[in-house]
């Protein structure tokens, strides 16, 4: 599903460079759930905004369910991105004056798909997600832990082959933050493909396989029996 191979990133500072991702070799399959650890500075946030097609890399490879992602230009990077990628953030990243039934179903617009449609395929991932009486609910009527499920149920209306997790549960309390990684670990059990990143151990542990990166390099990578 993913293939990563000799992947380097450099950033310029001043006269010289910052190497922040330092020859990545990474295999993820379908339906695994990936924690990527480390701390601020050791090139996660990097690596999961190559993957997700915000960024360009200097050199390698990076394949996408076979696809070659490479010097893409904005409009091909948007494309792909819509077709391979659901994305959830810490910030929720709703918009705030639409409904939780109009964020979810806006991917969606932006796929064509039509509205009658839209509304039927939204509130069928409300549901998913537990949240079939807050449709018509802003918000700024919603917990940060129902917004968070919004987001994700946003993120899987468009049928993503990957799911990308930056730091879900980081603006959320410990038992949010539980009842949200209850929810994506129940989403890969129906065979999603999913990666998480996150600096918090417990979050990390909730995963089937945990990469830590330090310093642009992947330390460890260890899979979980379970």
């Amino acid at each position: 599903m993913i293939e990563i191979k000799e992947l380097n990133k450099s950033y310029p500072i001043g006269n010289g460079s910052l190497h922040v991702l330092k020859g990545i070799n990474l295999k993820i399959d379908e339906g695994e759930l990936v924690a990527i650890m480390g701390s601020s500075g050791s090139g996660k946030s990097t690596l999961l905004n190559i993957i997700g097609m915000l960024d360009n890399y200097d050199s390698g490879s990076y394949k996408l369910d076979n696809v070659p992602i490479k010097n893409l230009d904005e409009t091909k990077a948007a494309k792909y991105r819509n077709k391979f990628l659901g994305f959830v953030f810490q910030s929720f990243n709703l918009i705030n004056y639409k409904t939780a039934l109009e964020n979810i179903a806006l991917p969606l617009y932006y796929q064509g798909v039509s509205r009658v449609d839209r509304h039927k395929k939204a509130l069928e991932y409300l549901g998913k997600v537990g949240l079939a009486d807050w449709a018509e609910h802003l918000p700024s009527e919603l917990s940060g832990g129902q917004k968070q499920r919004i987001a994700i149920a946003r993120a899987l209306a468009s049928q993503p082959k990957v799911l990308l997790a930056d730091e879900p549960t980081g603006a959320l309390d410990s038992t949010t933050s539980e009842e949200v990684m209850d929810l994506i670990k129940q989403i890969n059990k129906e065979g999603k493909t999913i990666l998480v990143v996150t600096h918090e151990h417990d979050i990390a542990n909730m995963c089937k396989r945990i990469i830590t990166l330090k310093d642009g390099i992947i330390m460890t990578d260890v899979k979980k029996n379970k």
